[in-house]
């Protein structure tokens, strides 16, 4: 099972790879140019691809357990709950940063980093509490699945924060328009992406055990 998830991991960080250069394209059409599509795969974009797919990997961790038919401890499930805190938190920066470019054009200053960093950690430590209670209240499959549900329509509703922004932002005089409304962008196509991971792992492990029946038994005999 722990191959599986693992290749779930790595198909989100490709597909996240090749959507990088279309969105890229469209988000910035008056600027983009072939040559220029190198400057897409800096440091920064390989960090942030490589965050999100370990983050996909640790959301796998208790979806694991529950294929494997083994007890689910507090260190994957708390491992789950911070990973899908964390990518609560990304949408509120993305949402931020939308909004900011949108109300102050390019009239900022430093203190815009400070305050999204301050709104994801605040968010990080809300949604955390929130996935936490849930865990408590509902069984295990159960919460994995509504907290996916939650991250996919947080995506959403961010999602109608950075269009709308991106679309006004690419109007204005910029020498590059729509930065941080294209953060914004990336924030909420990711997560999106992020929330279907389980799914798509526990679609591979049913093929898996319909292939290695004397497996499944195995798992539900030392369950028993």
């Amino acid at each position: 099972m722990k191959r599986w998830a693992l290749l779930v991991a790595v198909l989100y960080g490709a597909i996240i790879c090749l959507l990088l250069p279309p969105v890229y394209r469209l988000a910035f059409a008056s600027q983009a140019r072939p040559a220029q599509m190198g400057s897409l795969f800096r440091a920064q974009w390989w960090l942030w691809l490589v965050v999100m797919a370990l983050g996909q990997g640790a959301l796998l961790a208790v979806p694991v357990r529950v294929a494997s038919r083994r007890p689910v401890t507090r260190a994957p499930l708390a491992i789950t709950i911070v990973t899908g805190a964390l990518m609560m938190s990304a949408l509120v920066v993305g949402a931020f940063c939308s909004i900011y470019e949108f109300g102050f054009h390019d009239a900022g200053g430093h203190w815009t980093v400070w305050t999204a960093l301050g709104l994801g950690l605040a968010a990080w430590c809300i949604w955390g509490w929130i996935f936490f209670r849930m865990s408590r209240l509902a069984e295990t499959g159960d919460f994995v699945s509504r907290m996916c549900q939650w991250l996919f329509k947080g995506s959403i509703l961010e999602l109608l924060v950075a269009v709308p922004t991106h679309i006004v932002a690419r109007y204005r005089d910029y020498c590059c328009a729509g930065v941080m409304t294209f953060i914004g962008l990336t924030m909420g196509m990711s997560v999106m992406l992020f929330s279907f991971g389980p799914g798509v792992f526990f679609l591979f492990a049913a093929r898996w055990q319909r292939l290695h029946p004397a497996a499944k038994r195995g798992w539900q005999k030392s369950g028993a």
